[in-house]
């Protein structure tokens, strides 16, 4: 029997905190926090204490929630 070693590739989603969602969509960090408290709003994750939210969370979210103006 031979020792094989193997190498995997994974690509990780990228993780974004509050001020970064915040200051991308133009709106206050207060606002996701209370979208958060009311259930509503981008998913997001716990890691620990400090809340994290992954950037194709954000990019999706933004997709549904997209208004056109003609």
């Amino acid at each position: 029997m031979s020792n094989t070693e193997y190498q995997v590739s994974v690509n990780l989603p990228s993780l974004m905190n509050q001020k970064q969602v915040a200051d991308y969509l133009g709106k206050s960090v207060k606002t996701l926090e209370r979208d958060r408290w009311a259930g509503i709003g981008i998913p997001f994750v716990k890691v620990g204490r400090l809340v994290r939210y992954r950037a194709d969370d954000v990019l999706e979210w933004l997709e549904k929630n997209y208004t056109k103006f003609d």
